[in-house]
């Protein structure tokens, strides 16, 4: 029962068959490996363009790297008020686009929306050099309630950045678990909604060490070569991060175990409300947010049951936690069985 986090999964059979079969042998470093030049290809395949990707080890990295091709002296960027690059990157994102100034927007379940982001621009009015400069903005998908952007949102968020001629960065540590929740296109999802540079996730889904940064837009990718090996992510051996995502990609086993992460996030997400609990949130991904009375909670973990409290932040007053009740994350992952997410719910009975 161990639902702390999709981090603590493994790899998946696909990804470690891959792995295994590119051990051996010579091939060129630093990313001009066949291998690294086909999964590339690959990625404009998936997205239905012509994309440009780089390769590097963490979703921290992808999310600072990406907003560094973007920066500018006194840069602004925009995010919700509980977004990975604002609470928990340990101010990567600002280290790396050299001082850029992360601006909180708040909203409901995770997501900023397009008149809140408007209005926070507008405490940057362009040429007032006090104030600094609009240098980008970034949603998460999902987002940190586990929630989804819409395409429709999505349009609207990036219809903003345009008045103010700046681009759109999507967070996708979990991609996959967005994609097959709205069962669209990758294409549809990103680029064609209008989003600029994504922060790929394999990591969350069954890779053993696998993110990319995805440039919808060649020439915005221009010297982003030199942003990566300046913070280290220039792997030697490119193919072994290749080899995951080929790995990956096999038969469309992302989809598949992103369905599975999903399938089991409802299953709990089902059972807890049948037993009487409510979740702060609409569960559309891979993660749930059950608010239980305490003492439930401690009969949990007493039998072994692993997850993390959670800031139940924004939530009405007859949603949120009373003194007698905590907030919890369970994430759920490809190795998730029903047997898992039963005996849990099992234990709510008692």
């Amino acid at each position: 029962m161990n639902f702390s986090s999709d981090n603590w999964a493994g790899a998946t059979a696909p990804v470690m068959a891959a792995l295994n079969r590119h051990s051996t042998g010579l091939a060129p470093a630093y990313g001009t490996d066949p291998l690294t030049e086909d999964i590339s290809a690959r990625f404009s395949e998936i997205f239905e363009t012509e994309v440009t990707v780089f390769f590097v080890s963490t979703g921290s990295a992808a999310n600072s790297l990406a907003l560094s091709a973007f920066a500018k002296p006194g840069g602004a960027i925009f995010c919700h008020r509980d977004a990975h690059i604002q609470v928990d990157e340990c101010g990567a994102p600002e280290f790396l686009t050299s001082g850029g100034k992360l601006v909180s927007v708040s909203g409901a379940a995770g997501k900023i929306t397009a008149e809140a982001l408007r209005e926070a621009m507008s405490a940057f009015p362009d040429g007032v050099v006090h104030h600094g400069q609009v240098a980008s903005v970034s949603i998460t998908q999902p987002t940190e309630c586990g929630t989804l952007y819409t395409l429709e949102e999505i349009r609207q968020i990036k219809a903003v950045a345009d008045e103010r001629g700046v681009p759109l960065h999507m967070d996708g540590a979990r991609f996959a678990n967005a994609l097959v929740s709205l069962g669209c296109t990758p294409a549809d999802m990103t680029w064609k909604a209008g989003v600029d540079v994504l922060s790929f996730g394999a990591t969350k889904n069954g890779c053993w060490c696998a993110e990319v940064v995805v440039f919808f837009d060649p020439k915005k990718a221009l010297g982003f070569e030199y942003f990566r090996k300046r913070a280290g992510h220039l792997f030697s051996k490119s193919r072994f991060v290749a080899a995951q995502l080929e790995g990956y990609f096999e038969d469309d086993a992302w989809l598949e175990t992103a369905a599975q992460s999903n399938n089991m996030a409802l299953r709990l997400a089902q059972g807890i409300r049948a037993s009487g609990g409510r979740t702060a949130w609409p569960v559309e991904a891979n993660e749930v947010f059950p608010i239980l009375p305490k003492d439930t909670v401690k009969r949990l973990q007493d039998a072994g049951a692993l997850f993390y409290d959670w800031p139940a932040n924004g939530l009405p007053d007859d949603m949120a936690p009373s003194e007698n009740e905590v907030c919890l994350r369970l994430v759920t992952s490809f190795a998730t069985q029903a047997a898992d997410v039963d005996c849990f719910l099992e234990l709510l009975k008692v």
